[in-house]
């Protein structure tokens, strides 16, 4: 089968490799650069996976910016163009994949279009009024930034927002390429797949937010946060997992999907989802304040990236926290060897380590690196658990 992908990122790109194993792919994306690098068998985004299957030879995907000529060749289309969320409308921004589904509608009449992109609940079914045509499905996914292959090659679960022989027939392409082939398959209605996507992740920003609010108490209080952690994780109903404080949650994902969510809601009485969203700011404004009041002549914000493994800067809760300190008058330096500007929110940018732990006497890290070990007494982490 061909199969064209419209969208280049983590998305996307895992997908094209994945179905690239059985199938002839063509990737198509608006950036030149990435459609050179894809070409020339490099992986444009950090996923040590990715990288990995693209080096292999007999990996049957090229890359084009050209989407018409793509797509009228295709027997399957997926979009997964970005859908950032738009605070003006509360709700994502999909014009991206609206753009996709005229170019496949005006030069192909018979393709499936699958969107794995983020979106509103009911966002589907909308479109197929708008458009009047069955072909279009929706099918979600679950990917790691930096382990976005590996999840696509081990997936929890396929889920697609289609009942139908096509529904069946996208599971079953999934299913092929990966490498777990007890999968448990799910087939629902679209808006019903939508909501597994937004409700799958506002439980995990729930669970993000819970355990960072259990150290803010911890923390006010002199107690000792991973003693409290380590006790509640022991109960097997609630586990280990998700439970390590950060400085918020964050990424291509959380922020934006617990946003849509409760914009869903606007119909719907809700105290939770709601609450979810306000605990991330309540968090930074907590932890910008402890920083804060230590008195720090300089603070350097030691990488930007949402976790190791990642090249993410969007919605990286640190930066939350920097904005914060800023506001308060305090000089901010920034490492971040992946930055090619010279500074970041007018704060400079350091590339030389050595130099960054000289100017900073106060270090503010998400996550811990052994190369802070030497300034350990300059550091200001929650990473109690040394893990995402």
């Amino acid at each position: 089968m061909k199969i064209v992908v419209a969208g280049l990122g983590y998305v996307g790109l895992s997908n094209s490799v994945l179905l690239a194993q059985n199938h002839t792919v063509t990737g198509v994306d608006l950036d030149a650069t990435r459609v050179d690098m894809v070409n020339a068998r490099k992986s444009p985004l950090q996923d040590a996976e990715l990288a990995a299957y693209l080096a292999r030879p007999a990996t049957n995907f090229t890359a084009t910016t050209d989407g018409p000529a793509a797509f009228a060749e295709a027997g399957l289309v997926i979009i997964a163009t970005p859908t950032n969320y738009d605070p003006d409308s509360n709700f994502f921004d999909t014009s991206s994949i609206e753009a996709v589904i005229e170019q496949v509608l005006a030069v192909n009449k018979t393709c499936p279009i699958v969107i794995k992109s983020t979106i509103p609940v009911g966002y589907t079914e909308s479109l197929r009024r708008r458009y009047g045509s069955d072909r279009i499905l929706f099918s979600p996914e679950f990917l790691r930034e930096g382990h976005a292959l590996y999840d696509n090659l081990h997936p929890s679960r396929i889920i697609v927002g289609d009942t139908g022989p096509r529904g069946q027939m996208f599971a079953d392409l999934l299913l092929e390429g990966a490498v777990d082939k007890d999968t448990p398959v799910l087939l629902t209605g679209s808006s019903e797949a939508e909501a597994i996507k937004l409700f799958a992740n506002t439980y995990l920003a729930m669970r993000v937010a819970f355990f960072n609010e259990l150290d803010s108490y911890a923390m006010r209080y002199g107690m000792d946060s991973r003693q409290i952690i380590e006790g509640v994780g022991l109960d097997p109903r609630i586990g280990t997992h998700y439970n390590n404080p950060s400085f918020g949650y964050g990424g291509y994902c959380l922020p934006k999907d617990t946003r849509q969510l409760l914009a869903n809601y606007s119909d719907v009485p809700q105290n939770l989802i709601r609450a979810i969203v306000d605990a991330n700011t309540t968090r930074k404004d907590f932890l910008a304040e402890q920083i804060v009041a230590l008195q720090p002549n300089c603070v350097g914000v030691y990488r930007l990236v949402m976790k190791a493994g990642s090249d993410n800067f969007r919605q990286s809760s640190i930066q939350g926290i920097m904005k914060r300190i800023k506001a308060k008058g305090i000089p901010v330096i920034v490492y971040e060897p992946a930055l090619a500007e010279e500074d970041f929110f007018k704060s400079p940018v350091y590339r030389n380590l050595d130099a960054f732990k000289r100017d900073a006497d106060l270090i503010i890290a998400n996550r811990l690196d052994p190369a802070l070990d030497d300034v350990a007494h300059k550091v200001f982490t929650r990473d109690l658990f040394h893990g995402d």
